[in-house]
């Protein structure tokens, strides 16, 4: 149901102008081509149609206006055309010439002559042949024979992009339709009689639209590409023409292929998965805190995949620290990485002879650490839940640091925040954004029902003899499902010998939810007695089947098939393919469909019935109905193999054929199982064996019996050569077909709304590249590009939403189907609505952050459009060779699928597509997979057998179709081959002009290219230019007499494209590959002008890929000449200019070659360094040799390297002819040659400088020169505040006016500190608290407040950027209703949290407390923050030897042999004069003026090490024993004897000090070793430093500024020289004026004016006047000075990654130091800086335990039964429970008090600036030496019963951190549970500052719930003496002398009986024996009676019978 309008003609139009016409319906408008220069008439001949969703009303109105086109202004209305449509309605078809009428409603005397056809849905317009679709026609004898079959809807397929249609789209009715059988016909159709030869062409920019151009070309009439039309690919918006639709990629690259009948190619060849990489996890357990249990001794077990280590074990507490650090190292593919399960468990008292018994784990796997940013969790507290308990709540935290880290990874250390940030364990678990911390367990459910089409798998051997023995024949396979989940196995019963196993069983996990494991691994695999090897796998990705948003769903699939692809199916004892089976690697054939469905079901622990095991359960399921997966549909699968060429050569002599496979139909080698479908339509027994695949052909065929056989192979045919590495098949005019008819579930809908998603995602990624083009090339404007390509982003989302509505109501959707459409359709709703309000916010300085977003819409659309469930599985294409499978392609169903909407259908479906064919598996890693085996261009269908009508639509025209002879010769047979009766003959020019960055494929670093082009079957060759990297062929190849099948105007939209490849010639052996490219040719045809725009074709570079990886750029243009019928003669001449030296090569012609002027090229020849040997000899006289573009220079000679590699000549230049456009430069090359005896010389590196760019200088303008202008600027002096350290300095114009003054007043001061504190520690402690007076001070105070400062300005940006990115959200969500509103109620908690910590309780104000100076700690190297000190030397590596054929393992490293240091320059010829003129201008130094000397110069270099960080455990017991190596040219320090026992964190705090001489001695080498008491010792990992850049750079990195100036205490002035002589020293150097001091405080340097304190005091305290103060002031902000000035060096720590050369790439750790550097000419420095470690102090902690209260009573009295406890307290202070001491215990006490007076004393030694007390001890009986351990200040106090014979009970404790813990109740009352559980809201004290606490504390302990509960309170007093102190006054332990304690008076309950017997008495009767005393007297009665009995019966007896 469509609208169809042909604009012919407008006529009549006056003066000459560019016209375009614009159409529209319905809202609906459609933009025209421009046509260029029309006169009085323009002919447009193009279609447009809308596609109308409700029928046409019969007055609605279609309207046409034509404008004058203005690439500038806005376009001139000429007229308008407006058209009720009731004729149309009527008639179906009218065609029209009539007036245009102006604004004014008058008619004009332009006309124009339309025609409009209009079809109905219900068929009542135009009858309609129901034979033409279905026969072939024959080929018509009018025009040019073209074929009706041709429907315009395939052809103007994507026109506009956005065909929205109003109202409900077309495609429920459509289908109805189809299925009533309907032929009416659903495509608008040209009578064959009606137009011939006017077929209709969109052209289709591979996904790109743009309208369909040139499109009723008559044979006669030019096709003029418009100009600009290079520019304006897209004028298909409805908005037309915006230049922010416009593609601005060119028209020549592949990228942007114009085309509708192709497809783009894949560029990257290599499969890069399942190759093994390296990879580490890295995991510290820091502590644990509220382990349930009591008195336990945790241990704590990391587990990474199968690897387990243990930490140590810690005794008695529930809360242990450990600090221990754990690596894994891995060596595995990516998937299998990251599939691998972290699992951390505390395990409780496991010795050598017991297990132990575990506590609690936590379970992630490695991947969802990866995903975390920076890969790591750093500081996070995880879980512990028991998964043998499902009922139990959390078993307790763990914090700890998980990193993982792959190569080329680096991690960065977060800043560590403040201690009490990190103990908001709520705030900071260790689980991904958006995961609940209340995880619950929930039970996954994955029902297995059956599989089908399983290969064999054992040999037949047996299997044949038990046939001919007992006649039974059996399936060789005996299979069971295996599901792998979260660390859990579960597996399935085994089918034995069964190729379509049924199980309905279900395999059930328990797990947390939401799981923490990302995919479920489903294996079929086969039982076998010997070992069980895979059919196949497939992952289920959680994020994929459930959507975590608060209108999300929990996981579920299914019942849904899933294809399982792995290895080819024929049967080998050893598949060498295995590794495909298992799920890595892309699968080469198709091996099994899994019939499964999963469902999840959250568990309600409280419910008693529960089964709380976690085991993996194996249960029954109930089957599912046959048809629940989707209706059996028969499918067509068509292809015809248009082209094979690039055939290896290794397979070239055989006979090939191409075998195409869909599932297991098709193939004929080892697909025949027994075909899948056993359910056929006629209900037939399914016995039957391969006749099985011919079914009858669909209802089509009416009654008529003709057997379709599928044709799934092509015939063999023998190759032949194209050149001397390729062969290609002779498909010329004769085409092989094949056809595959198969039966699968109908689930297209999928597959549709997966192929609308990716459509709309490659226009985004097209658009996306287009824009980063533009930004990388400088095209203008190219946010108006990105604005156009958010539009059509949005009007794609809106299309989704309404072609995805017309919601199916198929049976057979599953839930998650209907799920998926629902949370898909919000998604893309919500993004169309963001990327309009984005499109709003793009100006020229947003751009480049949108791009961001605009990436991640693009990385989410990938994402929902990937379909979990499968449908029909993917095309396999084999290429094989004597029945053997060589080279395959895979083709995902979906790609092929047709639809007869347009957006529905897949991208290559109808489509001509270039498949390159790859070799299987791991033969296809490395340089094999980088050689194409094949090259095919296929064309291929897929659809439903009743669509078949219009699969051959999409091929080239001109064909007849061939078919097979068979019975009545039905019509509708698919042809075995088509012949193509037309063709053209052209001309191929391949303008290869230059490559540059090419790969190193000799061993001398260069490479000998040449290119080798190929096109259909034809291949040239450049010549070979040796030794380069960057070759400029400037060549032209001519193909002559290329002959293409089709029609010619096919050809001119769409010609096949050119392959180039890059070769290294070899002197022996073949050439090695390089790599390669594509690229489409211009195509000009017989009929057109060899004329601008679109000829001479400019100039491109074309990306060069090997495997995987970029490999360089080609320049180059290509062009495609039809000949016409007068031949040759009437191509473009080929005039180059031809010189005669290159004999029969023909270079680039004129008008393509790029237009050059005159360059001079000045080189800087500074030295060479760190030459490596060549071939074993030394290099001693190297030179260096400059090229560019064929010219160069030679450096001078140097004479012997060894003792000056510095040149003699230091600058030379050279003048060349460069291209004036800069991106075309080619590069420049720096080779090293080692010159030796007779005039031999040998390469040694070799160095391509890929871009000029930085290098070129641009005069500057002569408006711009600001600073030869006058008047004064006062630079704004206000210190900023320590902590907004983000550069506040404002850059001033030269003629502002700003004066401030400079001198911070002690009060701002005062309050900057208070500032400072209120981000700081919590309770404002910081260091300078405890360190009022100066002599205290140290340099560890200045570090340490340094680094507070810093952490604060990463927190701050932290803070503003993640403000802006909520401010951004805000603005898009805005747009997008009103989602602001819950984003608002998250926030809100987070920040009163953030207020809380913000505002510590305000200490007592200390006036003048002064502030610490401080130097800047940069968490990188010192090179990164001032770009390698290359401001004016730069270091060039110089490389050599191949690159590693596999790529991951040769790392640059390896192959640079040196580094050549130099500068150059390059600018246009002449100079200008006012540089020449300038004063002091050196003609000799050119560019290079001002810069020092090369001569040898000594320096003492004083490096100072700080500490390290995060070492690499070198040793078995996960510690390292670290010490410092230092190596500068021949000195060589190893610090070994002062090595730090057991440490990862050391602190080393130590200065070097070494003489060099530069430059011999500039590489400094840092390393820390592990020492090994046996054994060499281990490096652990080494940092270089070029010291050389640093000494001679303008940043002056020999000795940082510092922040103030002073000549004594702590912050000594470091420099020899002053400040106000380095100030001298600059200004001079920079030929600035000045330094003028004035009086007041004032200096002028230049016309800056800096203001500043003009005194300084003395060690005496005595003030004298000084200038260094202000000089120095100057030197902090030079950078504002202008034209010389830049950033100087502050006083800073640099923080270096530590790396081993074993492990490339994987950081070892982080080194702190700084190095300072003094020339020995000028007058020495003074000592170095004392930054030895800090030694920690001697503290005495005393601790008086004076009563218990209230201690829960845990014994009864024997006698009295009374409750009562023998209590004592027993105390430590963290970390040294062996010196545990106990009171002595209280007997009997009845009410819980207890009375002590017990004196503890616990002495320690503790380090005020990081609140750690510092322990050594040995570790155990066998270490060397003590180890040093930094924990916690904790006390622990716990309060126990005693038990003469049993163990104590443990009753409850209390751990105090001497830091920050609550103040004592004053009274037993006031002491309550609040002072543990609530601490953030009571006031906190330190012992460190107040000396001296008494009160009361609770002691606590865990009840059966796991609720903590009090268990008694305790008085004590803490009192806290230096060392030195506690000399002075002693005190004893417990009560002893000196100053012992009273006696405690305790009453005396133990002997209670003996002063009270009778109520002891009375308590045993009555209460505790009562019982007992009542059934021992009824007993003895009882007794008594039979005794007596007894006793009297004989005598009573003899009574009776005596009758006495």
């Amino acid at each position: 149901m469509a609208l169809l309008l042909q604009l012919r003609t407008v006529s009549g139009l006056r003066g000459r102008a560019d016209r375009i016409a614009k159409a529209a319906f319905r809202g609906l408008s459609f933009y025209t081509r421009v046509l260029e220069n029309c006169e009085d008439e323009a002919r447009f001949d193009e279609t447009f149609r809308w596609p109308v969703a409700s029928n046409i009303d019969g007055n609605e109105i279609l309207e046409i206006q034509v404008f004058n086109y203005s690439k500038v202004f806005t376009n001139r209305l000429i007229g308008t055309f407006r058209m009720v449509l009731q004729k149309v309605v009527e008639e179906g078809q009218v065609e029209v010439t009539d007036t245009l009428i102006d604004d004014n409603n008058s008619a004009i005397q332009t006309s124009i002559s339309i025609e409009i056809r209009y079809q109905a849905l219900d068929g009542t317009v135009g009858t309609w042949n129901d034979k033409e679709f279905l026969e072939t026609p024959s080929v018509h004898s009018e025009g040019d024979g073209r074929y009706p079959l041709e429907t315009d809807s395939l052809l103007s397929g994507h026109r506009q992009g956005s065909d929205i249609s109003p109202g409900k789209s077309n495609q429920q009715s459509a289908e109805r339709s189809f299925r009533s059988k309907g032929k009416e016909k659903m495509k608008e159709h040209k009578d064959g009689t009606h137009e011939a030869g006017k077929g209709v062409f969109s052209a289709m920019k591979l996904g790109k639209t743009r309208p369909s151009k040139d499109d009723h070309r008559k044979q006669d009439e030019p096709a003029v590409l418009e100009a600009e039309d290079l520019d304006r690919k897209a004028m298909r918006q409805a908005c037309g023409l915006e230049p922010d639709t416009i593609s601005l990629a060119s028209v020549t690259a592949v990228t942007t292929n114009v085309s509708n009948k192709r497809s783009k190619p894949d560029i990257k060849m290599e499969p890069s998965a399942g190759r093994p990489m390296d990879y580490q996890v890295s995991i510290t357990i820091i502590e644990a805190r509220q382990l349930v249990g009591l008195n336990m001794d945790p241990v704590v077990c990391v587990e990474v995949g199968e690897e387990k280590k243990y930490t140590s074990m810690k005794e008695s507490t529930n809360c242990p620290y450990y600090n221990e650090y754990f690596v894994f190292d891995f060596h595995v593919p990516p998937d299998v990485m990251f599939d691998k399960i972290i699992k951390l468990s505390v395990i409780h008292s496991k010795n050598l002879l017991r297990s132990g018994t575990l506590v609690g784990s936590f379970k992630m796997d490695v991947g969802t650490v990866y995903t975390q940013p920076e890969h790591q969790f750093y500081h996070k507290w995880a879980i512990l839940s028991d998964p043998e308990d499902l009922t139990a709540g959390l078993k307790g935290y763990l914090k700890c640091d998980i990193a993982v880290v792959g190569k080329g990874d680096n991690i960065k250390t977060p800043h560590k925040a403040n201690e009490t940030d990190e103990d908001d364990i709520e705030g900071n678990l260790l689980l991904p954004d958006g995961v609940p911390p209340e995880r619950q367990w929930a039970r996954f459910y994955i029902k297995i029902y059956r599989a089908e089409g399983l290969p064999r798998m054992n040999t037949s051997i047996m299997a044949n003899v038990k046939k001919a023995l007992i006649g039974e024949n059996k399936d060789l396979v005996d299979p069971y499902v295996q599901v792998v989940f979260a660390g859990q196995k579960g597996k399935t019963s085994v089918q034995k010998s069964s190729y379509e196993p049924l199980w309905n069983e279900q395999i059930v996990f328990t797990e947390m939810f939401p799981p923490l494991c990302k995919r479920i691994k489903i294996q079929i695999r086969d039982s076998d007695k010997v070992n069980d090897v895979a059919i196949g796998t497939h992952f289920i990705d959680l994020r994929k089947i459930s959507n975590e948003g608060d209108k999300g769903f929990l996981p579920t699939f299914g019942p849904a098939w899933v294809n399982m692809y792995g290895s080819t199916r024929n049967y080998t004892l050893m598949d060498e393919h295995q590794e495909l089976n298992e799920g890595l690697g892309e699968g080469v054939s198709f091996r099994a469909r899994l019939l499964m469905s999963l469902a999840v079901e959250i568990l309600d622990t409280t419910n008693p019935e529960i089964n709380s095991s976690t085991e993996v359960q194996v249960e029954q399921a109930t089957s599912v109905a046959d048809n629940c997966t989707g209706k059996m549909e028969e499918f067509f699968l068509f292809g015809a193999f248009l082209e094979a060429t690039m055939i290896d050569r290794k397979i070239g002599d055989k006979p090939i054929n191409f075998e195409v496979t869909i599932g297991n139909y098709g193939n004929q080698i080892d697909g025949v199982t027994k075909p899948m479908l056993r359910r056929k339509k006629e209900g037939g027994d399914g016995e039957e064996e391969e006749s099985e695949l011919l079914q009858n052909s669909s209802e089509d065929e009416g009654d008529e019996d003709g057997e379709l056989v599928s044709v799934s192979s092509s015939q063999p045919v023998k190759p032949l050569v194209t050149d001397r590495n390729y062969f290609h098949l002779p498909y010329f005019e004769k085409k092989p077909c094949i056809y595959i008819k198969s039966w699968w579930q109908d689930q297209r809908r999928r597959l549709y709304n997966a192929n609308i998603m990716d459509k709309i995602a490659d226009k985004l990624e097209e658009g996306l590249n287009d824009v980063q083009e533009m930004i990388k090339t400088e095209k203008p404007h190219p946010e108006r590009r990105l604005r156009g390509v958010l539009e059509e982003l949005s009007s794609g989302c809106l299309r989704f939403v309404t072609l995805a509505d017309k919601d199916q109501h198929h049976s057979s959707r599953t839930r998650l189907d209907r799920e998926r459409l629902k949370s898909c359709m919000r998604e893309l709703e919500n993004m169309g609505q963001q990327a309009t309000t984005l499109r709003s916010q793009v100006k020229k300085n947003t751009m480049k952050d949108k791009l961001k977003l605009v990436q991640n819409f693009l990385q989410k659309l990938r994402f929902l459009a990937d379909e979990p469930q499968h449908t029909i599985p993917d095309i396999f294409i084999w290429m094989m060779s004597n029945n053997k499978r060589i080279a395959y392609a895979r083709v995902p169903s979906k790609d092929i699928l047709y639809s007869i909407v347009d957006e529905e259908m897949g991208k290559d479906c109808a489509k001509v597509k270039t498949l390159f064919l790859k070799l299987p598996g791991k033969r296809g890693f490395g340089p094999a997979g980088w050689t194409v085996q094949a090259k095919m261009e296929m064309y291929l269908w897929l659809g439903l057998n009743k669509q078949r009508k219009d699969f051959l639509s999409g091929l080239p025209c001109g064909f007849e179709e061939k078919k097979t002879t068979r019975g009545q010769n039905l019509p509708s047979f698919p042809p075995i081959s088509l012949l193509y009766t037309k063709k053209q003959v052209f001309q191929l020019r391949a303008h290869m002009y230059q490559a540059r960055s090419l790969f190193a494929a000799d061993s001398s670093g260069l490479s000998d290219p040449f290119a080798r082009v190929f096109f259909i079957s034809q291949s040239q060759c450049t010549e070979v230019l040796n030794e380069t990297l960057c070759p400029t062929w400037d060549q032209l190849l001519v193909f002559d007499n290329v002959e293409l099948y089709g029609e010619a105007h096919e050809m001119r939209d769409d010609p096949p494209i050119i392959v180039i490849e890059i070769y290294d010639q070899d002197t022996v052996g073949k050439a090695d590959f390089m790599g390669r490219t594509f690229a489409k040719p211009v195509v000009k045809m017989s009929d057109e002008h060899y004329c601008p725009p679109r000829f001479p074709p400019q100039l491109e570079y074309y990306q060069i890929y090997r495997g995987n990886s970029t490999a360089g750029d080609l320049l180059a243009a290509f062009e495609l000449l039809q000949i016409g019928p007068g031949g040759k003669s009437d191509l473009p001449p080929i005039d180059g200019p031809t010189d005669m030296d290159r004999g029969p090569i023909l270079p680039v012609p004129l008008g393509i070659r790029p237009v050059l002027s005159k360059y001079r090229v000045e080189i800087l020849f500074w030295g060479l360094r760190d030459l490596k040997r060549v071939n074993l000899a030394q290099v001693d006289r190297p030179r260096v040799d400059i090229e560019c573009a064929g010219k160069g220079v030679q450096s001078s000679l140097i004479q012997n390297y060894k003792k000056n590699p510095n040149f003699s000549t230091l600058v030379k230049w050279f003048e060349v002819d460069l291209p004036e456009n800069e991106l075309l430069h080619p590069p420049l090359n720096i080779r090293v040659v080692d010159c030796r005896a007779f005039g031999r010389y040998t390469l040694v590196g070799s160095h391509a400088v890929s871009s000029l760019r930085k290098f070129i200088y641009r005069p500057p303008d002569k408006k711009a020169q600001y600073w030869n202008m006058t008047g004064e600027i006062v630079v704004n002096m206000e210190p900023e505040v320590p902590i907004k350290k983000m550069e506040t300095m404002v850059k001033l114009e030269a003629n502002s006016d700003a004066v401030v003054k400079v001198d911070v007043s002690e009060e701002e001061k005062e309050k900057k500190k208070k500032k400072k504190k209120g981000g700081g520690g919590g309770g404002g402690e910081e260091v300078e608290e405890e360190e009022p007076d100066e002599s205290m001070l140290d340099w560890w105070s200045k570090y340490f407040a340094s680094i507070e400062t810093m952490k604060e300005q990463l927190r701050q940006q932290e803070a503003a950027a993640a403000e802006a990115e909520e401010k951004e959200d805000m603005e898009i969500a805005e747009g997008s209703k009103g989602q602001g509103k819950n984003k608002e109620k998250s926030k809100a908690p987070k920040e009163d949290k953030k207020k809380k910590q913000q505002s510590p309780p305000e200490l007592p104000e200390k006036k003048n407390k002064q502030k610490i100076d401080e130097l800047k700690v940069f968490n990188k190297e010192l090179e990164t923050e001032f770009d390698n000190f290359e401001d004016w030397l730069h270091t060039f590596n110089l490389l050599r030897g191949k690159i590693g054929d596999n790529d991951d393992n040769a790392t640059e490293e390896e192959r640079i042999v040196g580094r050549f240091k130099g500068s150059m320059c390059v600018y246009k010829v002449p100079l200008p004069d006012d540089i020449t003129k300038e004063a002091g201008y050196d003609p000799s130094f050119g560019m290079f003026q001002g810069i020092p000397s090369n001569d040898p110069i000594n320096v003492l270099v004083r490096v100072y090490i700080v500490r390290a960080t995060d070492l690499h455990p070198a040793d078995i017991n996960g510690k390292a024993d670290p010490y410092i190596a230092i190596k500068l040219g021949k000195t060589d320090i190893k610090d070994k004897e002062n090595y730090i026992s057991k440490q990862l964190n050391p602190v080393f705090g130590k200065s070097f000090d070494i003489e060099a001489t530069f430059p011999m001695e500039s590489m400094l080498t840092v390393a820390v070793y592990d020492w090994d008491l046996v054994g060499t010792d281990d490096l652990i990992g080494e940092t270089k430093i070029d010291l050389e850049n640093r000494f001679y750079s303008k940043h002056r990195a020999t000795c940082g500024v510092s922040q103030t100036y002073s000549i004594h205490g702590y912050n000594t002035w470091r420099d020899p020289m002053k400040p106000s002589q380095i100030l001298s020293k600059l200004c001079k150097e920079g030929k600035v004026d000045g330094p003028h001091f004035g009086p007041g405080g004032r200096v002028k340097v230049a016309n800056r004016v800096f203001t500043g304190p003009t005194e300084i005091e003395d060690e005496n305290g005595q003030k004298k006047q000084t200038d260094e103060h202000l000089a120095l002031t100057v030197l902090r902000h030079w950078e504002d000075i202008p034209r010389a000035g830049c950033k100087l060096v502050p006083e800073h720590v640099e923080t270096r990654p530590l790396l081993n050369p074993d492990k490339p790439g994987i950081e070892q750790g982080r080194l702190e130091m700084w190095v300072d550097m003094f020339p020995m000419d000028m007058p020495a420095p003074g000592p170095a800086i004392d930054i030895s470690p800090r030694k920690p102090k001697k503290y005495e902690l005393r601790v008086i335990v004076w009563n218990t209260d209230e201690v829960i009573l845990e014994d009864d009295d024997y006698f009295t039964g009374e409750k009562s406890s023998d209590i004592f307290v027993r105390g430590w202070l963290k970390g040294q429970q062996e010196d545990k001491q106990d009171t002595d215990v209280h007997y009997h006490s009845l009410t819980g008090e207890g009375n002590f007076n017990w004196r503890y004393i616990f002495p320690f030694d503790y380090l005020m600036a990081e609140e750690r007390i510092v322990i050594s001890k040995k570790e155990s009986m066998f270490s060397w030496d003590e180890t040093e351990y930094k924990i916690p200040a904790r006390l622990t106090l716990q309060v126990w019963d005693a038990d003469h014979f049993s163990a104590d009970d443990f009753l409850g404790a209390i751990e105090l951190d001497l830091n920050r813990f609550p103040r004592g109740a004053k009274t037993s009352k006031q002491c309550s549970l609040e002072m543990v559980t609530n601490e953030a809201e009571l006031p906190m004290v330190s012992i460190f500052k107040q000396k001296r606490v008494k009160g009361w504390w609770p002691f606590v302990a865990r009840d059966e719930n796991d609720e903590l509960e009090i268990t008694g309170k305790v008085e004590a007093e803490l009192h806290l003496l230096t060392a030195e102190e506690a000399e002075k006054s002693p005190a004893g332990l417990a009560r002893n002398e000196p100053d012992p304690l009273e006696k405690p008076n305790r009453p005396d309950t133990s002997f209670i009986w003996f002063l009270n017997p009778l109520k002891s008495i009375k308590y045993l009767i009555c209460t505790r024996y009562k019982w007992l005393i009542i059934k021992i007297v009824l007993a003895l009665l009882l007794l008594i009676m039979i005794a007596l009995f007894l006793y009297s019966m004989p005598g009573y007896m003899v009574k009776k019978l005596l009758g006495a």
